[in-house]
């Protein structure tokens, strides 16, 4: 992922088939970006499936779920994008709204089908958030920040240990956060899209920052 490897980490691509547990407790990684992909299967937050959800590849739902799990538990410094973010929650207890047109009736544009860095609404950042500060200079002086959106899902239930952090004009969350955990951040729109800009690059930076700390006090340890 060109941002990440723009604020000077090393990429390593995860796959379905290795250990979450080996991943996290043999701290065979020091943070972990839970990217986009497909729907998570509404089975895993006990709900029946909506006509529009279209799933992830095979075995990735229990993957990333038991991934995020883990991390939370250790933690491991966690960046989670859109699908990302649906999983963190899900992974902490959470629900998912399944389809934002049909269940909220929203006439903000949450799924733009245009090119990945355009700007679609603004967000409201909570003040003080450990999001606020990471997004630094993208979040103006009334907390407010402008954002892309391709999503048609989003957060409902929030999951245990999580807090709101950014929320859209209607109502849409767009940003959780784990308090407690030395950096564990949602977004529900795609910072990375604007690798070639910088716009989100102190997102970034604050996650690569978390994941450094992390090793060095495990070098220490």
């Amino acid at each position: 992922m060109a941002s990440v490897e723009q604020s000077g980490a090393r990429v390593r691509l995860l796959e379905v088939c290795e250990s979450p547990k080996a991943l996290v407790g043999l701290g065979m990684i020091d943070g972990l970006v839970l990217t986009g992909g497909g729907d998570v299967d509404p089975v895993f937050y006990g709900q029946e499936r909506h006509d529009t959800v279209h799933d992830a590849e095979p075995g990735r739902d229990e993957f990333e779920i038991d991934l995020a799990r883990r991390a939370m538990d250790a933690g491991l410094p966690l960046l989670a994008i859109c699908r990302g973010s649906q999983v963190l929650n899900v992974a902490a207890g959470g629900t998912l709204v399944q389809d934002i047109p049909t269940a909220i009736g929203t006439d903000l544009p949450h799924s733009l089908d245009v090119a990945r860095d355009v700007l679609a609404h603004e967000v409201v950042v909570s003040a003080g958030s450990v999001l606020e500060r990471a997004l630094g200079r993208a979040v103006a002086a009334d907390h407010r920040c402008s954002v892309n959106s391709r999503h048609h899902q989003s957060i409902g239930r929030l999951g245990a240990s999580l807090v709101a952090t950014a929320t859209a004009p209607d109502g849409v969350i767009e940003g959780i956060e784990s308090p407690a955990a030395p950096f564990c951040v949602g977004v529900q729109w795609h910072p990375e899209n604007f690798w070639r800009t910088g716009q989100f690059k102190p997102l970034f930076d604050a996650f690569v920052a978390a994941a450094e700390e992390r090793r060095g006090g495990n070098a220490e340890g």
